[in-house]
């Protein structure tokens, strides 16, 4: 079998037991979370004989391991079952808010990929100069903020201070997409300052890695100018690393922003999970928390592949 082949193939199956080993901990840390739904369902005023039958009903009785093998067979069928709470089909509730997830995950990628290889760039070019010290500066102050900070910040800054934004960030259908990006554009701005840093320090780490290669010596023997050097032959050859840490902050701009959607109020499957963690929901805080670990687990299978087909040595053999 081709090293490429073979090692994909390692990945993917790895990827697969770590999910189901994520399944065990989700089913076993939501089982072990404090109250009882049905008590949040029928209030404290509930009889013992009221909250009995209906955790029976709710088949909160059964043995964990009979709930745990009927949740996975859900989940392989695509059946994510109801929520305990209103009865709504999980599957229904968490499609309509999919989309603001990704949607807002999107703009935040659209504006922090580029911009951050960009500040990676100009911060390789004059490293140990004041613009690489500037840039590293600011990413470093912003990443060091935590999310809720810097979502309180800007919502000071930008809806009292300049006041050009409303604080809760609401899309409903039938909102033209101009009307979408003004509504989520402090989430954006949060998001944006927090993966910025990671991305931007990472490909200034790897063109200043490639510029101690021969090859770029010998480019910059022909006379090209520096900025042509980093563009024609540093950043070809720095891509996989790249790649891979922006895959990775993909990632945690679909996962991660459970802080930020609660913060800005945005309907999205963040603040969903956190809705109804506090009723003690636990098939939506599974269902929820199965796709979370699914999308992270898949983007770094993903991250993992790009880096194993970029490696030379492994697509072309001795």
């Amino acid at each position: 079998m081709h090293p490429v082949i073979k090692l994909v193939t390692q990945r993917i199956a790895l990827g697969l037991l770590l999910l189901l080993a994520v399944s065990v901990v989700i089913f076993v840390g939501t089982e072990a979370l404090p109250g009882d739904v049905a008590s949040a369902i029928l209030g404290q005023s509930a009889t013992p004989e009221a909250l009995a039958n209906l955790r029976d009903s709710l088949g909160l009785n059964e043995p964990p391991l009979t709930r745990y093998l009927a949740w996975m067979g859900g989940l392989l069928t695509g059946d994510l079952g109801t929520a305990l709470t209103n009865g709504q089909d999980i599957g229904q509730a968490i499609a309509q808010r999919m989309g603001n997830t990704l949607f807002l995950a999107v703009c935040a990628a659209a504006i922090s990929v580029p911009l951050a290889i960009l500040l990676g760039l100009v911060a390789a070019r004059y490293a140990g100069r004041w613009p690489d010290k500037v840039i590293s500066g600011i990413t470093l102050s912003t990443i060091s903020l935590p999310e809720f900070v810097a979502g309180y910040f800007v919502i000071y800054l930008l809806t009292q201070v300049f006041p050009v934004f409303q604080p809760v960030a609401m899309i409903f259908p039938g909102m033209t997409f101009w009307a979408k990006l003004h509504a989520v554009a402090l989430p954006v701005i949060v998001l944006v300052l927090v993966v910025l840093a990671h991305m931007m320090r990472m490909t200034r780490a790897a063109i200043l890695n490639v510029m101690q290669s021969a090859y770029i010596e010998t480019a910059e023997l022909k006379g090209l100018s520096p900025m042509a050097v980093i563009w024609r032959h540093a950043l070809p050859n720095a891509v996989a690393p790249i790649i891979s840490v922006v895959v990775i902050n993909l990632a945690y701009l679909v996962v991660g922003v459970v802080v930020v959607e609660v913060v800005f109020s945005y309907n999205a499957l963040g603040k969903y999970l956190v809705d109804h963690v506090a009723k003690r929901d636990l098939p939506v805080v599974q269902a929820v928390g199965m796709i979370f670990a699914a999308i992270y687990i898949g983007l770094n299978i993903v991250a993992d592949v790009v880096s194993i087909v970029a490696n030379p040595r492994l697509r072309h053999p001795k």
